[in-house]
């Protein structure tokens, strides 16, 4: 292997010439600087990486994990991105698909010590056990569930959300909502929380919420959500709005209704949750809560950078906004 003193003794310099050539620490003689470079590549020299950044004390990479890459998280990564870039660090992305295990991998000191910086969007752990995290790298979570004081963290207001669409429905004439994909346990995820806003919107409609109405899911594909619809259908439970926990599971419900010719929004009226750009593209359109991306991932990138930077401010727990996007699945105002 190559190594910088064979470059060294090449370019006829010392290897501290060639150090400062190839960091641009120091201002170098551009004849100096051109011996050095021609000796790198004619040695086919390529600098360790690895090293300099551990000597450095950064990496310049950060890392986004997260229980997927599909729907609202490829959302996220897509804007958080451009901002990690623009300070001059890469984003890498981890998939944990939502189990504990592989989140609190995914935080230990070896992995930890891989970057600068991550974000964790949390799904699988508890508060406790995300206490039990040492405090050894800049970290911010993201998700819903309930996390130590001691982590900043951002979260979407997933109750407000369902609450907003809900309550669009109710208020174009639906009287029996569908929850579909909420959960009535008791927990602290996103599919309890959107629930909670589904029941809200009924009680302040001066409505009391049908627990029957709330339909859960295996996972929150379109897959599972066609198949649970269909299955509301036969059974003849009555329903004219679906509130439905994710555009996914919107889009599973639209195709369900579609095949068994019920028309939408004129027999049923359908919202989602997370605005996914082809939400607009498959007709009617459907009406969705948007989670504000660009809020959540400057925020996110804040609270990550001021880490980074090593400050010891008080730690942020954010909830973003959300506004709710109208479409042809819900009746017009009237």
């Amino acid at each position: 292997m190559v190594t910088m003193s064979d470059v060294a003794r090449e370019a006829g310099v010392s290897m501290m010439t060639v150090s400062n050539v190839l960091t641009g620490r120091k201002r170098v003689g551009e004849p100096t600087r051109d011996r050095v470079l021609a000796a790198v590549e004619s040695l086919g020299y390529e600098v360790n990486l690895t090293a300099r950044h551990l000597r450095a004390g950064r990496t310049d990479t950060v890392a986004l994990i997260v229980p997927s890459f599909h729907d609202y998280f490829a959302e996220v990564a897509d804007r958080i991105a451009p901002l990690i870039e623009a300070g001059g660090r890469h984003l890498v992305l981890e998939r944990t698909s939502a189990d504990a295990r592989s989140e609190m991998e995914s935080l230990s000191v070896p992995r930890l010590q891989m970057y600068d910086g991550v974000f964790l969007s949390v799904a699988g752990l508890d508060g406790d056990e995300l206490d039990r995290v040492p405090a050894s790298a800049p970290i911010v979570l993201l998700g819903e569930r309930e996390v130590p004081a001691r982590f900043d963290h951002v979260r979407l207001d997933n109750v407000g959300g369902a609450r907003l669409a809900t309550a669009h429905l109710l208020e174009r004439g639906a009287r029996r909502v569908l929850a579909l994909g909420g959960s009535v346990e008791p927990s602290t995820g996103m599919e309890s929380d959107r629930r909670a806003g589904w029941a809200e919107a009924h009680r302040e409609a001066g409505l009391t919420p049908d627990e029957d109405l709330v339909v859960s899911l295996d996972d929150f594909t379109a897959e599972a959500a066609h198949h649970a619809v269909g299955r509301v259908l036969d059974d003849g439970v009555p329903f004219d709005g679906v509130f439905a926990v994710n555009d996914t599971a919107a889009f599973g419900a639209l195709a369900a209704l579609t095949e068994r010719g019920v028309s939408v929004p004129d027999q049923v009226q359908l919202a989602g949750f997370d605005n996914l750009d082809v939400s607009r593209f498959v007709p009617p359109g459907i009406t969705s809560v948007d989670p504000g991306y660009d809020v959540v991932a400057a925020t996110a990138v804040r609270l990550l950078e001021r880490r980074m930077a090593g400050s010891d401010a008080p730690r942020e727990h954010v909830t973003t906004p959300v506004r709710l996007v109208e479409r042809g699945s819900t009746r017009p105002d009237v």
